[in-house]
């Protein structure tokens, strides 16, 4: 079955709204990132992902320290994967904390969240160095790309275990209707298909939610997918527990609940 990850930024988000990072002190906030990682645990979620920007706009280190230590425990069955762009600071926490994933993703200055994979023009030199120094420490890394041929052998080049498809433009096109989405499905068939065959395992995230969910889980060998925006917006109305295990009912090969989903 396609493994979930969690991904719990917006609980930090909502906390953050209240309560800024930096005067939080021995403050936990509200909501509180232990509960909700907790209740995701007792629903059953196999992962957990955590995207720390600089900003701190939603993650806070606090945040990926604690994360880890509830992780930790259940390690053998759950699964966490740190997300974000190879800065100094980030990458002594992952070394710190050694989730099971690392998630590299390219930033762009001024973006709200991710807008594209990376650019298979991207040099080896610096980054390549990040991966294999993550991998010595027995940490899974896997490249945030676009479902492009070139940037999947670029990713395969890079020495990376895993890719993960940007699904933004696919989640657009099934708002336009079936034909549209089956359509759109085609470029992430074809990059699963080469990853597979140049031996990288397949990942995918961004704007997947129940619906579409239906028809991506078909992808040829998914191996996990990193969903938080809208699992979290649906929570705010049915309840976090609940709505974990919709998603990892619809992975299980489920229908898609009968739930509103606007």
């Amino acid at each position: 079955m396609v493994r979930l990850s969690v991904n719990v930024n917006k609980i930090a988000t909502l906390r953050n709204s209240r309560i800024p990072p930096e005067a939080q002190g021995g403050y936990a906030g509200v909501p509180s990132m232990q509960r909700a990682i907790e209740t995701c645990l007792a629903a059953g979620a196999p992962g957990i992902t955590v995207h720390p920007r600089e900003d701190q706009r939603h993650i806070t280190p606090a945040d990926v320290r604690l994360a880890a230590r509830l992780v930790d425990p259940v390690r053998d069955r759950v699964e966490l994967n740190i997300e974000g762009d190879p800065r100094p600071e980030l990458l002594a926490l992952v070394h710190e904390v050694r989730p099971h994933q690392l998630t590299l993703v390219p930033v762009r200055p001024g973006e709200l969240t991710s807008e594209a994979g990376w650019p298979a023009d991207t040099p080896r030199g610096w980054l390549g160095k990040v991966i294999s120094d993550a991998q010595r420490d027995g940490i899974r890394v896997s490249l945030f790309v676009d479902p492009d041929p070139d940037a999947i052998r670029w990713a395969a080049t890079m020495g990376a275990d895993r890719v993960e498809l940007y699904t933004e433009p696919f989640a657009h096109a099934f708002r336009q209707g079936a034909t549209a989405a089956e359509y759109a499905m085609a470029p992430y068939q074809a990059a699963a298909e080469l990853a597979h065959e140049l031996g990288l395992g397949i990942n995918a995230g961004h704007d997947l939610d129940l619906a579409n969910l239906v028809l991506f889980r078909t992808l040829s060998h998914l191996d996990e997918v990193s969903i938080g925006h809208a699992l979290i917006g649906e929570a705010v109305f049915d309840g976090l527990e609940v709505v974990v295990r919709r998603y990892l009912e619809v992975l299980a090969g489920e229908p898609v609940p009968a739930v509103p989903m606007k």
